[in-house]
């Protein structure tokens, strides 16, 4: 079990602890209640609020500037001068500098650009959140770096085509400084993974618009919300009352990165049961070996059999852990199946806030509960839950309205805001968010988490359980009952 943040410490959800697996034995209760306003102005879980909110309006903003949405070719157009300030290194063949340039035109003031943007955000943010804005600034650029790299080695067109994707070469980057010179003191002030992670999942919310959720209708739903959480639950017992795993809080957080969402629900879970770093990271590793493994398997295995392509999008959507996964495995079968199995993942992602919220409370209630002592209160369920879950469901209300009431709402939200603006910004949080898990993990603490490779067992189990159901329901909704819905 997972010891409680302290109350010196309020920003850091995942608790930083020795090297020995946590125990029942180990939890407390949670720390005394703070004021409402000193968590809303210290917390990260609200700072990623604060920050994602930011993003949202200003993206908002800057597109309605430009006035009455131009269209190219039948798509909403993004505003050149708007576009060329939003930039990542993009694909090459034998010269990493031609990530750079893009049509001929240089990518580098784009890049620089949505540097400054994130510099400036949570420069600000630390500053007021109390740390040193210079340090974090010099660690924060050291950071970013990384993260160009990452993209730039995902954009190798070997790799690309093999949808190795920056993520994981983000991963492997951190882990490689961290197991051999060592993470550098200089950079540690930016080492902010959920920070970062949890900001992105703010705006990640903003695309999750129930007019396009509910195209699938009821189908959709069946795939992700009656599967998952059998699959989440199933594979939690398993690893209690079959393997025995020690740490409920390893276990649990593995269980919902296997039947989630990947990286984002271990986030989400960690911080409900107040996981230690090292089980997230551990559970973060498993999701990305078994991504890159699925998104290439799959498509392979859906075209040898000849698999009906919306049975298909479907049941990759309910399976692969990311959601820029699942569209680069949908998209290696066809657009049919990309645009089905994208929003089942979508609809799959919804459960991050549900999810989030049913562990603190189990946790609360059944978990941490001090013997003899007073019952659990609901202040303790508040305190415990991922505040920044608020954010996510707050951005998908607001831009479905904005979806729906618009006009043009479809073309502004959906085209230019999101996937215009805010979906690369996230993207950007994603990669220095696996940056910095990389650079946090160190092998020689994860050793006493993989006793008789129980954690590898739980993944390789729980996600072929998830793959076999998936792909029943998938049928069963897709093949049988909704045949030819779309």
């Amino acid at each position: 079990m997972s010891s409680t943040v302290p109350a010196s410490s309020p920003a850091a959800p995942f608790a930083s602890t020795p090297n020995s697996p946590a125990t029942p034995s180990d939890s407390a209760p949670p720390p005394p209640p703070r004021s409402l306003w000193h968590e809303m102005t210290t917390h990260d879980d609200w700072w990623a609020i604060w920050l994602g909110a930011l993003i949202l309006v200003g993206a908002t903003i800057a597109v309605l500037a430009f006035g009455p949405v131009k269209f190219v070719d039948g798509k909403a157009a993004l505003p050149s001068a708007l576009k060329n300030w939003i930039a990542k290194p993009e694909t090459w063949a034998s010269n990493p500098l031609d990530a750079f340039t893009k049509s001929g035109k240089s990518l580098l003031p784009g890049i620089a650009a949505m540097g400054g943007l994130l510099l400036a955000l949570f420069t600000g943010a630390q500053t007021l959140r109390g740390h040193n804005p210079l340090r974090f600034t010099i660690a924060f650029l050291g950071v970013f770096l990384l993260g160009v790299a990452s993209f730039v080695l995902a954009g190798q067109h070997l790799l690309h085509y093999y949808n190795l994707e920056y993520v994981l070469w983000a991963l492997v980057l951190g882990m490689v400084i961290s197991n051999t010179i060592g993470t550098p003191g200089f950079l540690k002030p930016a080492v902010l993974p959920e920070f970062y992670i949890k900001t992105g999942l703010v705006l990640l919310g903003a695309e999750v618009l129930f007019g396009l959720l509910f195209r699938l209708g009821l189908p959709g739903m069946v795939v992700s919300w009656i599967t998952t959480p059998i699959v989440f639950l199933l594979s939690y017992l398993f690893g209690q009352k079959v393997l025995r795993i020690e740490s409920r809080s390893l276990n649990i957080v593995i269980s919902a990165d296997m039947s989630v969402c990947g990286a984002s629900a271990a986030i989400a879970t960690g911080a409900a049961c107040r996981a230690k770093k090292e089980e997230v990271s551990l559970a973060v590793g498993l999701s990305l070996a078994f991504t890159a493994i699925m998104m290439i398997v799959q498509p392979i295995f859906i075209r040898a059999v000849d698999m009906d392509p919306v049975v298909a999008g479907a049941w990759m959507g309910g399976t692969i852990d990311s959601t820029g996964a699942v569209a680069a495995a949908g998209k290696l079968v066809g657009g049919e199946a990309e645009k089905v199995a994208v929003t089942v993942k979508m609809i799959q992602n919804v459960l991050i806030g549900v999810m989030a919220f049913a562990v603190a409370v189990y946790w609360t209630t059944k978990v941490e509960v001090v013997p003899n002592g007073p019952p659990p209160t609901l202040w303790e369920v508040w305190y415990r839950f991922p505040k920044f879950v608020l954010g996510f469901l707050a951005a998908s209300i607001i831009f479905s309205i904005l979806y729906a009431v618009l006009p043009q709402g479809e073309a502004l939200v959906q085209d230019l805001i999101t996937k215009g603006v805010t979906s690369p910004i996230r993207v950007w949080l994603f990669c220095l968010a696996f940056v910095a898990i990389g650079l946090e993990t160190n092998f020689r603490e994860l050793l006493p988490y993989m006793k008789a490779g129980k954690p590898l067992t739980l993944y390789v189990v729980g996600q072929t359980l998830n793959l076999v159901l998936s792909f029943i329901m998938s049928w069963i909704a897709f093949g049988w009952l909704w045949k030819g819905v779309l």
